[in-house]
């Protein structure tokens, strides 16, 4: 190799190992958080024990507009007990959307039931209700709806086959907090709404999820279940059953409590962040991004661009690309029908054939840098970037001068 050639790819090593990391998700914590979290390591005891998850609960409950909510470890504790509390078990089926994380369909084999996975929306990237009706079977019990990426499926039309068929439904919110549809909150369409509060989402406490409903009996067999099997306000420590230990801490509440109090901010600066991205990759022909119904407010908690096949570039090229550029992202998520964990099951198989539309997004998806300490030079820069390697144009200077 000429001498010149290596001196340049030096140089431009050299510049890109200087540049700035540009995260894909993270926390926006102000002091706020941080006089809570203080308050409740040095104060949350003794008689005052549980004030935050108290009113952390409350405020939450009163924001998904439920009745009841429930402070928990994690989303996928919620999906579990979700389940546990409905009686769901052995020979039941539970219908999940083929696109989502593996922590939707896990707690379905938890209670011994099996998953069933059904397509997508091209638009949407949610679950797909025509696919939900042709996946029912006598032995469907419940199905449990994705809001992806801060958006949200057609929940008037899947509310309404689940009355037909007497079954349950139940609404992942992990990645939507903020979201609303006809002006109702993400959380609050299904039997239970389940949220994660882990340090990538909108809305965290480092780890932590919440389950929401309106339903009494649904609550206070939670309420159950959650506390290895004993009465809420037990004290004599008699299990009637055996069942799980999932609750969470003070400390956690105190942040989640905070930060619930800034839904509406943070909520607002995800949205900032993918106006950004939009006036930016609007133009840039063979890139989609989220799509937004009008009846919905997406909260955008991933900014996520699809690709066209075309462009001759898939989400791992892609990835590595913008990580060489200091640019962290995160692959559109694989069908769970295409994971090893499924490897060979009926219900996996059946699903590889049935569902063309997750098959053909997925591969050609990622997940741009939605971080809330994002700014937008940083989103210039991603941008500038991903046209670049893209083989698009950069944007016009009319554009340019629209934005300013």
């Amino acid at each position: 190799m000429p001498l010149y050639t290596l001196v340049s790819l030096r140089k431009e090593s050299a510049i890109l190992s200087s540049m700035k990391r540009i995260p894909v998700a993270g926390p926006w914590i102000t002091d706020r958080e941080v006089a809570y979290v203080a308050d409740a390591a040095g104060g949350d005891w003794y008689e005052n024990a549980g004030r935050y998850l108290k009113r952390f609960e409350t405020l939450f409950a009163e924001k998904t507009g439920s009745r009841y909510a429930i402070a928990l470890p994690h989303c996928t504790s919620a999906i579990h007990l979700s389940l546990a509390a409905l009686g769901i078990g052995p020979g039941d089926e539970v219908i999940v959307p083929e696109i989502t994380w593996i922590a939707t369909s896990a707690p379905i084999q938890y209670v011994g039931a099996s998953p069933v996975f059904v397509d997508v929306e091209a638009d949407t990237w949610c679950m797909s209700v025509e696919s939900v009706r042709r996946a029912l079977t006598p032995r469907t019990k419940a199905v449990i709806a994705v809001d992806l990426y801060g958006g949200m499926p057609d929940y008037g039309a899947l509310r309404a086959l689940c009355e037909e068929w007497g079954i349950t439904l139940i609404e992942d919110a992990a990645q939507a907090a903020g979201a609303t549809l006809d002006g109702k909150p993400a959380g609050s369409f299904g039997k239970a709404g389940v949220f994660s509060f882990h340090g990538s989402k909108t809305l965290t406490t480092g780890e932590g999820g919440m389950l929401v409903t309106s339903d009494d009996t649904l609550h206070e067999r939670v309420l159950f279940l959650r506390d290895h099997g004993r009465p809420p306000g037990d004290k004599l420590f008699r299990n009637a059953e055996v069942a799980f230990k999932y609750r969470m801490s003070s400390v956690q509440a105190a942040m989640g409590l905070a930060q619930t109090e800034r839904l509406d901010d943070l909520t607002q600066k995800k949205r900032q962040i993918f106006a950004w991205y939009a006036e930016r990759l609007g133009d840039m022909p063979g890139l989609s991004l989220n799509f937004q119904p009008e009846r919905v407010k997406n909260s955008y908690w991933m900014v996520t661009a699809v690709l066209d096949p075309a462009l001759g570039l898939n989400k791992s090229e892609l990835k590595t690309l913008l990580e060489q550029r200091q640019i962290e992202t995160r692959p559109f998520f694989n069908p769970l029908s295409s994971l090893e964990a499924y490897s060979g099951t009926v219900a996996a198989e059946r699903a590889a054939e049935s569902n063309p539309v997750a098959y053909a997004l997925s591969p050609y998806g990622i997940n741009l840098p939605s971080a809330l300490c994002l700014t937008e030079a940083d989103v210039d820069t991603v941008c500038g970037h991903l046209r670049t390697i893209a083989g698009a144009p950069p944007r016009s200077q009319n554009q340019a001068d629209l934005q300013k």
